[in-house]
């Protein structure tokens, strides 16, 4: 049963690490669209020279999170967890969405200067 505890600890590790990578420029851009504003924005900055230490996070994360989730079921033993197919299909959804948040920490700052 260690197995599905490694990969949601791998998936969320992998989601923070893409949130902290994207807080330095994005979260200010979303925080004044949607309204909120003050100078204490301007010192989410900071964080910009963590940034690649966060993706690379991210990436290693989410590489071992793959690895457990794109095995084939039968390296599962039956009855664990891991073999149940909701379970399977809930994890590679998670795991997807967490790309997606690498993949915008990792693109954003070449795309955003095209909407200044």
């Amino acid at each position: 049963m260690p197995e599905p505890a490694n990969t949601r600890s791998a998936l969320a590790a992998g989601g923070l690490a893409a949130i902290l990578a994207s807080t330095c420029c994005l979260g200010p851009l979303v925080l004044v669209a949607l309204g909120f504003s003050g100078a204490w924005i301007g010192n989410l900055t900071l964080l910009e020279p963590y940034r690649p230490i966060f993706i690379g996070a991210a990436l290693i994360a989410l590489f071992f999170a793959g690895r457990r989730i794109f095995r084939s079921a039968h390296a599962c033993k039956p009855g664990e967890v891991c073999a149940v197919p909701q379970v399977r299909t809930a994890y590679k959804f998670i795991f997807w969405i967490v790309a997606a948040l690498v993949v915008v920490a990792l693109a954003y700052p070449y795309i955003l200067p095209l909407f200044y």
